[in-house]
């Protein structure tokens, strides 16, 4: 599918990579589906131990020893049907475990740590990346990883013009475990700039969350996380959240907590 849709531009992508020196061909790669599937683990549960990511039972070179906020590059996996958990530090145990039936070549997945209301949770995020060749936009999804939330509305706005009043959520209706755009669908694109999140119950246009603001650059790719502010007691308190972003792939940036400058927690 992703070939179809991209051959007709191969050509003047190839021209513009040539001279520019070639720059760019991983993303290339992945837009046309020839690169291999890529995976990596985001450790989202507030105060939770150290853990191992495992992918068919066994941790990837680097994907180890993962605390809190912890985000991990990128690793190769094989295509078809790939079983991924998560287990404390040295063991194998898994203390939560997911599926992707059918991992596939030129797609990123992620796995989220998640806090779970009795026991640890998993969450799994199939991106087929459809980014264009030529775009230099930011990717954007949600994933609500808070227990203790209702269903999400979740606000990208102009860090000059909060007042969402009249401003239909960037991403809508953010269950439990589930991500927005879904797993399966690519991520919303948007331009850099200086942005606040906001965060409502699904359908209100009253804020339960809002972030200071702060500057979201071109290409970045962010996945925007409901967690609870802090540790187990947190997760019994509905609405006590703050918002995690993860830069994909990127461990020398860490997940990024924002915390509510409504509540000042």
């Amino acid at each position: 599918m992703k070939m179809i849709r991209t051959m007709a531009a191969v050509a003047a992508v190839a021209s513009v990579l040539s001279a520019c020196g070639g720059g760019g061909t991983s993303d290339v790669g992945k837009e046309l589906g020839l690169t291999n599937p890529e995976i990596h683990f985001i450790h989202a549960i507030p105060g939770g131990p150290a853990v191992d990511f495992l992918v068919n039972g066994t941790a990837p070179s680097g994907q180890t020893n993962v605390s809190y906020k912890g985000v991990t590059n990128f690793t190769n996996i094989n295509t078809g049907s790939t079983t991924v958990a998560y287990s404390a530090t040295g063991t194998t145990a898994a203390l939560a475990s997911g599926n992707f039936p059918d991992v596939a070549k030129g797609h990123e997945y992620t796995v989220l740590a998640l806090p779970g209301l009795a026991a640890p949770d998993i969450g799994l995020i199939d991106d087929p990346f459809d980014k264009g060749l030529l775009s230099n936009s930011a990717r954007l999804r949600g994933f609500n990883a808070s227990a203790n939330a209702t269903n999400l509305d979740l606000y990208l706005v102009q860090a000059t013009s909060t007042d969402i009043t009249s401003v239909s959520p960037t991403m809508a209706g953010v269950s439990f475990k589930n991500a927005v755009p879904a797993s399966g669908q690519d991520s919303i694109y948007v331009s850099g700039g200086q942005y606040v999140l906001i965060a409502t119950v699904a359908g209100s246009k009253t804020p339960i969350f809002q972030s200071q603001s702060f500057s979201l650059s071109n290409n970045a790719d962010w996945l925007v996380t409901s967690v609870p502010i802090a540790g187990t007691l947190s997760q019994l308190v509905p609405g006590q959240i703050h918002l995690l972003i993860a830069q994909n792939g990127n461990t020398s940036t860490p997940s990024v907590e924002l915390s509510n400058t409504l509540t000042g927690q």
